[in-house]
């Protein structure tokens, strides 16, 4: 049998990962999913504090696995000359460097901008913070939850007539670790064509992707802030519907589970209502197009759940399935 070796597409690039928690070690995992060297710097005795979270077992979590899997870990510490001339020396031989301490961390531990550019001048710098690293709110500490809170995510999810609420993972963080990765294969790509341009390195400046955790939630809001600017309209939580889409929601089914039904397409939506025995609704002409549906949500909503009481769930998602609707069980570990 003939071996054939994989090469994967960011083999050769090596990022230095000065990051704890979730946001900036998501960044350096999608890195070293697709190949890139990451070495991950962690504080001595301690380590990440992610290792401690959701410990079930042993002394390192799952969760911390899950992010941190395909990286190197270095113990060193920033606050000692040996520890941040040990990090530099791997700065210089680096492409990436990603962090997301508090603006203003760095440079008091000696590893400020001017260093980081004196000790690799193609260095690409991801610095990941709750509000940006300028601006008024740059020194507020903040996790993603708060920032969250401030990017709008925070009061969409939920009930109506209930608090809001969060989703089950770090959401935020993800979000941003996400957009902290796509910011250094920008500046890698801009990187790579300077250089077959024959320009020099950029300025420090230029060669920088700030992320703020309350702007990347920001950033998937869609058109919250169009429509509140255009028309004064303000969202609120609709709990597991989506605004303006109907209907799409959970379903409950005889056997005591639940599923997703995306019935919201006028097409779709008259399939799935003949599937369900009725005919009237997929007939009516003011359920023709989303609009409509949306002002009559609790109607299909109470029709399909009373539909789906009378199905187990995988014998509902089947007939939905069959007829090109899309639905899916909710599953649970």
């Amino acid at each position: 049998m003939e071996n054939t070796v994989r090469h994967t597409p960011l083999e050769g690039l090596r990022v230095v990962e000065l990051g704890n928690y979730i946001a900036a070690p998501t960044a350096g995992r999608m890195l070293a999913d697709f190949g890139a060297e990451v070495i991950k710097i962690e504080r001595p005795n301690s380590g990440d504090e992610l290792r401690r979270w959701r410990l079930y077992e042993g002394t390192t979590s799952m969760l911390f696995r899950t992010i941190n899997r395909n990286k190197e870990s270095v113990v060193a510490d920033l606050k000692a000359p040996q520890g941040r001339e040990l990090v530099l020396d791997l700065i210089r031989g680096a492409d990436v460097l990603i962090e997301n301490f508090r603006p203003g961390k760095l440079d008091e531990w000696g590893l400020g901008p001017d260093v980081l550019d004196a000790a690799n001048p193609d260095l690409v710098v991801v610095r990941i913070s709750a509000f940006g690293q300028t601006g008024p709110m740059s020194a507020m500490p903040g996790f993603a939850a708060v920032a969250e809170a401030y990017g709008g995510f925070r009061e969409l999810v939920g009930d109506p007539d209930r608090p809001p609420v969060r989703v089950g993972v770090s959401i935020g963080d993800t979000i941003a670790g996400m957009h902290a990765a796509y910011g250094a294969m920008m500046l890698l790509y801009r990187r790579a064509m300077d250089r077959q341009a024959g320009v020099g390195s950029r300025p420090l400046s230029e060669r920088s992707v700030d992320v703020a955790l309350n702007e990347a939630t920001l950033s998937v809001m869609e058109s919250l802030v169009p429509d509140y600017g255009a028309y004064g309209v303000i969202r609120t939580r609709t709990g597991g519907r989506m605004q303006g889409a109907a209907p799409s929601n959970a379903y409950d089914c005889a056997d005591g589970r639940s599923v997703v039904i995306a019935g919201n397409g006028n097409g779709i939506f008259q399939r799935f209502m003949t599937a369900i025995d009725r005919p009237d609704l997929a007939e009516d002409p003011d359920l023709h197009d989303n609009p409509g549906r949306w002002e009559r949500r609790d109607e299909l909503d109470a029709a399909i759940g009373a539909g789906g009481a009378q199905r187990p769930s995988r014998e509902g998602v089947d007939l939905l399935d069959g007829v090109g609707v899309p639905a899916g069980l909710i599953f649970r570990a």
